[in-house]
C-alpha cells in the first residue's frame, strides 16, 4: 500500500510542489505506521510512561479502549503494548488540579502498577504544583522555615512519603529527587541563580537540599519496613534537568553535584525535539556525560504529537519540530518514529537505561486539566485518541524491540519495516525572481520520507532559460534527487514587482532592520513551523498582561508614487487594536488597516496603499492588547505600484 500511494504522490509531482500535511485527530486510528528496529535494545530497556493525570482523568469519566475498540483498564492496555515502567509525579499538597498528586492521591496508581507488573519510579517535585525550569515554588507549609529547618523537612517527608509507599505494596524502584532543576528547586533557598538583588541558596543551597532528599531515600530504603517488605534492594536515585542538548549546562550544574559528593545513580534529561534540539545534539551530551561522570542515563521526559487538532479548545504547547537536519511530521507515524528514534540514541548511548513519555494518556476530559480551571494542553501529543482510542503509535515500545505487530477495530495497523521512501516536501519550494534573472534556488530541500521523518536531501534543479523570461510568470521546476524516484518540485515567481521589506518572513530568526518599542517579552520572534504562514519563523505576541508595542521598519531613498504594504495575520482575537500603518510619507499623515484575528491558523492578508511624497516611510505594525491575547504576523511585503 506504501508503494500505491508513493507512486501516485511522485505521479502528481510532475505537476505540482505536493508537500505534506498531519493527520486530522478523528482519523489518526485509522492511520498504518511502519516502525524500524532498534538495534541492540534489550528486554530490560525502559519503556516507560508517566500516567500521573490518571487519577483526575477517571474521577472525570475518561475511559480508554484497546485496539479491538473495547474499554479496558489504562495499565492492562499499556502492558500489551510493550511499556515496563510507569512514573508518577509526587507534590507535597496539590489543591489545584493538574493530576491532584499527593501521596494519598499516587500509592493506588502505584499500587495498580506494581500488580500489573511494571516497575515504578516517583518523581518529587517538592512543590505543591508544576515545577520545571521556568517555576519552583516552595510548598506553602514549608515556607518560612530557615535552611536547617527545610532540610530536615525535605529527609524526613522523602523518607516517609517512601515508606507509605512500601507499606502499601508499591515499592518503588527508582525515585526522582526534583524534577527538571535546571536552576534547582524550592525558591529561594535551593535556588542556584537569582535574579538581580535576589537572595538565593546558590549552589550551596541547591545541593545541601539535593542531599537531604538523598538521605530521605536512602532511609526509607534501610528502613526495617523495607528490610521485610523491600528485602532492602538498592531504589536508583535519580537527578533531573530538562534541556537535553545543552551540554554546558548539564556540565555546569553535575559537576556542583559532583563535588557536593550527593549519592546518586542515574542522569535524568528531558528532551522535546520541539524545544531542546536534534537527536544528534542529545546523543551527543548523553555521550559525553556517560564519559566524564560514570552514571547510568536516562530520558526522563519525551514527546511528540500525532496531529496538530485541539481536543478542548484550550490551546496547546506543541510545536512542530523542523530543524535544520531532521524533523517530523506531526502524525501517528510521525510520533511513532521520533519516539523510535530517541530509544535509538539511548539505546546505543553507554549506561544507557531507557525512555519515559510524559502523560500518553492525557484525553481532553473536562475536568483533568493543567489546573481546576484550565483545560489540557498536551492532548495532541498523547498515544491515544481524544476519545480514548489506543493509537497505532502506541505499539512502538513493543515494535523497537521488534514485535508487537497489530491491527485494530478501525482499520489502523502498525508493523516492523525499514528502507523508508522519500514521498513529499516537507515544506513548499517558493523562490521569487526578476524578468531576465536567475533565481536562487535552495541546493538541498527538506524532504519527508515514508516514516514520516524530515531529512534535508541534496536535490539538483533541471534547466531552464531565465532570459527568455521577459515578463510576470510562474514556472515550476523539477529537481532530482539522486538514488530516488521522487521528484521535488519548485515553484518560481518572477514579478516585475521588488518586494523592499529585506527578511519579511523573519526566517534570520532575527528582528534584523525592525525596531520593537514595547516589551521583548511579549513581543518576540517564535521558532515554530506550526505558527508560521509560510518557513518557521513569525513575530509572535503573548502575555499575561495587557500591553501596548509598534514593531517598525523605516524605508528611505524612495521613489515618490503609490506604495502597497502587506501583512499575514492570525491570533486569538480580542484585543483594543491591532493594526498596520504607515507613517512619514507625508508629513503627520497616517495610514491603517484594522487586523482583527478569528483564530489559530485562521491566516488573513491585510493591505494598505501609501502615497509617498517625501521619499521615505515607516512601516509598523502597532498592538494594543488584553490579558493574553496572542498572535502571530508572517509575511510582510512592501511594494510600488507601476
Amino acid at each position: 500500500m506504501k508503494k500505491i500511494i508513493f507512486a501516485f504522490i511522485s505521479s502528481l509531482l510532475l505537476i505540482s510542489p505536493f508537500f505534506a500535511k498531519a493527520h486530522p485527530a478523528e482519523d489518526a486510528v485509522k492511520q498504518n505506521i511502519i516502525v524500524e528496529p532498534v538495534k541492540g535494545i534489550t528486554e530490560d530497556f525502559i519503556r516507560g510512561v508517566d500516567i500521573s493525570s490518571l487519577s483526575d482523568i477517571e474521577k472525570a469519566g475518561g475511559k480508554f479502549y484497546n485496539d479491538d475498540g473495547k474499554e479496558e483498564d489504562l495499565f492492562k492496555i499499556l502492558k500489551d503494548h510493550g511499556v515496563n515502567w510507569i512514573r508518577l509525579r509526587v507534590w507535597n499538597n496539590p489543591v489545584n488540579g493538574g493530576g491532584s498528586n499527593s501521596v494519598e492521591t499516587d500509592i493506588p496508581l502505584a499500587k495498580r502498577a506494581k500488580d500489573a507488573g511494571f516497575n515504578l519510579l516517583i518523581d518529587f517535585h517538592y512543590s505543591d504544583f508544576w515545577a520545571d525550569p521556568a517555576k519552583q515554588y516552595m510548598p506553602e507549609e514549608w515556607k518560612g522555615l530557615n535552611e536547617k529547618q527545610l532540610n530536615a523537612a525535605v529527609e524526613t517527608f522523602t523518607r516517609e512519603s517512601l515508606k507509605k509507599f512500601i507499606a502499601a505494596g508499591a515499592r518503588p524502584d527508582m525515585v526522582q529527587i526534583g524534577n527538571e532543576l535546571n536552576n534547582g528547586f524550592m525558591w529561594p533557598l535551593g535556588k542556584i541563580w537569582g535574579d538581580k538583588g535576589e537572595k538565593v541558596g546558590g549552589f550551596e543551597g541547591f545541593t545541601k537540599l539535593l542531599q537531604s532528599a538523598s538521605r530521605g531515600v536512602r532511609s526509607a530504603q534501610g528502613s526495617l519496613l523495607d528490610k521485610v517488605l523491600g528485602k532492602d534492594q538498592k531504589i536508583k536515585i535519580v537527578v533531573h534537568l530538562a534541556d537535553g542538548c545543552d551540554n554546558g549546562l548539564y556540565h555546569t550544574v553535575f559537576d556542583q553535584v559532583t563535588k557536593a559528593k550527593i549519592d546518586f545513580d542515574v542522569i535524568g534529561l528531558s528532551y522535546y525535539n520541539y524545544w531542546h534540539g536534534s537527536t544528534a545534539q542529545l546523543k551527543q551530551n548523553m555521550n559525553d556525560l556517560s564519559k566524564v561522570y560514570g552514571k547510568e542515563l536516562c530520558v526522563m521526559e519525551t514527546a511528540y504529537a500525532f496531529t496538530e487538532d485541539d481536543g478542548d479548545a484550550q490551546g496547546n504547547v506543541f510545536q512542530i519540530y523542523s530543524g535544520e537536519n531532521e524533523g517530523y511530521l506531526p502524525s501517528v507515524q510521525g510520533q511513532a518514529t521520533a519516539i523510535r528514534d530517541v530509544m535509538n540514541v539511548v539505546a546505543a548511548v553507554p549506561n544507557g537505561l531507557g525512555v519515559f513519555y510524559w502523560e500518553p494518556a492525557w484525553i481532553p476530559v473536562k475536568g483533568a486539566g493543567l489546573s481546576k480551571t484550565e483545560g489540557d494542553t498536551w492532548e495532541n501529543q498523547g498515544m491515544f485518541d481524544f476519545k480514548g482510542r489506543a493509537l497505532p503509535s502506541l505499539s512502538v515500545w513493543n515494535l523497537a524491540g521488534g514485535k508487537g505487530q497489530i491491527k485494530n477495530a478501525w482499520g489502523g495497523s502498525a508493523s516492523n519495516g525499514s528502507g523508508f521512501l522519500p514521498y513529499a516536501l516537507g515544506e513548499p519550494i517558493e523562490v521569487t525572481t526578476t524578468p531576465g534573472k536567475e533565481p536562487e534556488l535552495p541546493k538541498f530541500a527538506k524532504v519527508l520520507f515514508t516514516n514520516d521523518k524530515e531529512n534535508k536531501i541534496q536535490v539538483v534543479w533541471e534547466k531552464h532559460d531565465w532570459k527568455s523570461e521577459k515578463k510576470a510568470n510562474v514556472v515550476y521546476l523539477k529537481g532530482v534527487i539522486s538514488g530516488t524516484d521522487f521528484t521535488p518540485v519548485a515553484k518560481v515567481t518572477v514579478s516585475t514587482r521588488v518586494n523592499l521589506v529585506e527578511d519579511n518572513s523573519f526566517e534570520s530568526g532575527k528582528l534584523g532592520k525592525w525596531t520593537l518599542d514595547g516589551d521583548p517579552a511579549a513581543c518576540f520572534i517564535e521558532d515554530n513551523k506550526g505558527n508560521a504562514h509560510s518557513g518557521k519563523y513569525t513575530y509572535k505576541y503573548w502575555l499575561g498582561k495587557g500591553f501596548k508595542s509598534t514593531l517598525s521598519q523605516t524605508f528611505t531613498g524612495l521613489e515618490n508614487g503609490e506604495y502597497e504594504a502587506s501583512i499575514w495575520a492570525m491570533g486569538g482575537g480580542g484585543e483594543n487594536e491591532i493594526s498596520l500603518r504607515a507613517v512619514g510619507f507625508d508629513g503627520n499623515k497616517l495610514v491603517k488597516t484594522e487586523i482583527v484575528n478569528t483564530g489559530w491558523k485562521n491566516w488573513k492578508q491585510y493591505k494598505i496603499k501609501i502615497p509617498v511624497k517625501e521619499e521615505k516611510l515607516t512601516l509598523q505594525i502597532f498592538l494594543d492588547t488584553n490579558n493574553g491575547n496572542w498572535g502571530n504576523f508572517d509575511d510582510v511585503e512592501l511594494y510600488k505600484v507601476e
